[in-house]
């Protein structure tokens, strides 16, 4: 079982950045994602992270602009988004799989979600 908890949201201007942080606990969990979901539409995965491997992968969207990274040590999972656009506006959610990673990441493969964090761009 694996708990997520999203921190680091915010109000931020056009091109500015933000850090989102999502504390995760306990066990299981062999892909680690980041997703959002803005009012009116659907869920959709931003970037994903393997936990043995490491390797990362991002949606074109955000491909250049958003990291996704892990405090081992710390346990914590991270979104660092830059050149930040009014259209990156949502409700940002970390996720876990018990799974492997797939791109791109689908809500389905998911088993385990934090409460999100609102980021709002204008």
């Amino acid at each position: 079982h694996v708990q997520l908890v999203e921190s680091g949201g915010g109000s931020v201007q056009s091109g500015g950045s933000l850090r989102l942080s999502c504390a995760v606990s306990g066990y299981g969990a062999h892909c680690l994602a980041w997703f959002r979901q803005a009012p009116g539409k659907e869920r959709e995965g931003v970037a994903l992270l393997a936990t043995v491997s490491g390797a990362t992968d991002y949606v074109d969207s955000v491909k250049g602009r958003f990291t996704i990274s892990r405090d081992n040590v710390e346990n914590t999972l991270y979104l660092y988004m830059n050149s930040l656009k009014p259209e990156d506006s949502a409700m940002y959610y970390c996720a876990a799989a018990a799974g492997a990673c797939y791109m791109p990441p689908r809500v389905d493969r998911y088993n385990y979600w934090g409460q999100g964090t609102q980021v709002t761009v204008s």
